[in-house]
This record gives structure tokens, C-alpha cells and sequence, in this order.
């Protein structure tokens, strides 16, 4: 926060907002820095443990806010180490199932809601910061593909092989346009720096954003928006993309300009290590196109932003989260 002759008020504030896998991994090196974070969680997922659970005892998916709880917990790694624990596949009953996962369900009928749920996990697992859910209620991803098709179900349309035109959100039970709490918004608001990412452009990051009152809550903010611009491109939602592409998607879906900041990894990815078997066979390194992101008014950050592990091509958590607190001394890029 910025008082009124330029000076900053207590730790800044950062607001990561996102889903996937990508997430904590930026979340766990930016729990070292003295900064507030607020994590703004998708809950459109509805596949694995998290669909299954969803399906059977009406809970919000509780996967990605789980390992988001991890990411920036402060407890002993045996204790993170139980709540991620998943029983193998031979357990039946409760094969595939995360603790966390159960834990999180429980609490909710406990509580009464997802978001009050939450919140009492974050006091139990010692948060060093928020995390919100971006609804207090179930939504259902809906997506328009290029052929003029349309498809709902996150994991239907990941698996679609269809190139995706544009996604949007609503409530499962079909009753009100969804909208963040409060807590969301304000957070957003308040923040000194947004960020978008690491994560599937479709289905982790623009469903947060498909939520009305989020969407104009990122454009309308003085914060500075920044996006973190993926590695490797995926199949059915970013084939061919360039890192301008990207951008263009996140502006189109909110109908203005709002990223100021783009970051791109230039350290060329070794097509001999990366497992395309494992990691998806039309998975290549995103093309840069430095024009175009010139051209949609954004500052672009490019620098070596990669770790290689597990023989694919992932975000330096370490890396990038120095790029984003040395961000915070700079002032922002007004379109």
C-alpha cells in the first residue's frame, strides 16, 4: 500500500491469482520474502480426487487450494507431508484421494461453506498469508471453440483437442452470475502488485477472471498486473501461441489492455531432455514475439526463468519471484 506522498505503508501486497501446478511453485519462494500474499484460487476443476468429491458430497473442488495451503504453510514438512499424502490406487474406497482433500470436505460441511472451511485450515496449517477461494460456490467451465462448438467440464475441454476461442464461468446450480467475496475484492484493490500465473491460460488463470466482479476488480486496481507468461506451450489451448498470443487471449477475455507486465523466459529449453511422452507431445518452448507485446502496451521482462526437472521445463520459482519483488520498487506502465 501506497500513501499519499509515495510512500509504502507496512509489507507490500501481493496477490497471486491462478491454479494448476504451477502456482505453489512460485508461492513457496515468495513465503521467504517479506511480503503479504493473498492466493486467489480457482474452483472450476472437476477432475481427479477434487471431480470425484465434487460429484459425491457437493463440495468445491479442494485440489488446487490444498496444495496452494501447502506451498505457503509454515509446518514441519512431516506434518505438509500427511495432508499430501494420497492413497495408492489398490486402496479402493479411498484410492486417489488426498488427506488434504478429505480434510478440507469435512471441514466444509463442518463450517457450513468452502470459504469459512478455508479459512480455519489456513489458522490450522499456520498460512503465512490468505487464501481465498475465487467463489463460495461450485462453478462449471464453460468453453467456445474455433470450430464454433462449445463444451463445459474443465477436464472435458483439456481433453477436447479442440483450439479453444474463448471460456467463461457459471454456477453449477444455474442460479445468479457467480461472484467473488468481498475478501477477493478487497485484497485485489488493496494489492500493491497482481499476478497472474504460472498456470493453463483457459482453465486455471481466465476462470478466475470469467468471475465478474474479479475481472473488473483486475482492470479497475491501481496494482500493477503482472503476467507470467508460460514455457511450454499446451496442447488444446496454446498450440503455436507466441508469449504475445497469451496476452492478447488475457485482454480480449477482459476487453482491454489491463497486463502491464510480462515475463518471459529466454533460456532455450534442451529439446533432447524434455519427455513428450510424459508432458504432453505437441508441447513446445512458447515463441517470443517482442513486437507484439510492444504493440498491447506492456513492459516485458525476458530472462532465464527456467528450472529443468523431472525431464520437462518449469518456472525457477527462486528466479522468478526475485524478478517480481525487484517489480515492486519500479512504478507501474501506464497503457
Amino acid at each position: 500500500m501506497i500513501d499519499k506522498v509515495g510512500k509504502r505503508i507496512g509489507r507490500p501486497k501481493m496477490v497471486v491469482i491462478g491454479g494448476g501446478t504451477g502456482l505453489p511453485v512460485i508461492l513457496k519462494s515468495l513465503k521467504k520474502r517479506d511480503v503479504d500474499i493473498t492466493a486467489v484460487v480457482t474452483v472450476a476443476d472437476d477432475g481427479g480426487s477434487s471431480g470425484i468429491l465434487r460429484n459425491y458430497i457437493n463440495v468445491l473442488p479442494p485440489g488446487d487450494i490444498r496444495n496452494v495451503l501447502a506451498a505457503l504453510s509454515t509446518l514441519p514438512q512431516i506434518d505438509l507431508d500427511i495432508l499430501q499424502y494420497r492413497f495408492e490406487s489398490s486402496d479402493k474406497f479411498l484410492a486417489g484421494h488426498a488427506i488434504g482433500n478429505l480434510i478440507i470436505a469435512a471441514l466444509s460441511e463442518m463450517s457450513g461453506g468452502f470459504f469459512d472451511a478455508i479459512q480455519k485450515l489456513t489458522d490450522i496449517m499456520k498460512v503465512d498469508g490468505h487464501v481465498y477461494p475465487v467463489c463460495d460456490e461450485s462453478l462449471e467451465l464453460h468453453a467456445e471453440f474455433a470450430d464454433g462448438t462449445t463444451m463445459s467440464g474443465e477436464s472435458e475441454i483439456t481433453n477436447s483437442d479442440k483450439m479453444i476461442r474463448r471460456v467463461w464461468v457459471e454456477p453449477t446450480d444455474g442460479n445468479k452470475k457467480p461472484e467473488a467475496v468481498p475478501s477477493v475484492i478487497n485484497a485485489i484493490m488493496d494489492a500493491d502488485q497482481i499476478v497472474l500465473g504460472p498456470g493453463s491460460l483457459f482453465t486455471s488463470i481466465l476462470p478466475n477472471l470469467m468471475v465478474d466482479n474479479v475481472g473488473k476488480a483486475v482492470t479497475e486496481t491501481d496494482a500493477e498486473v503482472v503476467y507470467i507468461c508460460n514455457i511450454m506451450t499446451q496442447k488444446g489451448e496454446t498450440d503455436n501461441f507466441t508469449d504475445a498470443d497469451h496476452v492478447r487471449v488475457l485482454n480480449r477475455h477482459l476487453k482491454t489492455n489491463f497486463i502491464d507486465t510480462v515475463l518471459v523466459n529466454n533460456k532455450k529449453v534442451p529439446a533432447s531432455y524434455v519427455d513428450h511422452q510424459r508432458w504432453g507431445d505437441e508441447a513446445q518452448p512458447v515463441k517470443s514475439d517482442f513486437k507484439g507485446l510492444k504493440e498491447q502496451g506492456c513492459r516485458v521482462i525476458s530472462s532465464d526463468f527456467l528450472e529443468l526437472r523431472d525431464h520437462g521445463a518449469f518456472h525457477n520459482g527462486p528466479l522468478v519471484s526475485d524478478e517480481l519483488i525487484r517489480l515492486l520498487g519500479q512504478p507501474k506502465i501506464r497503457h
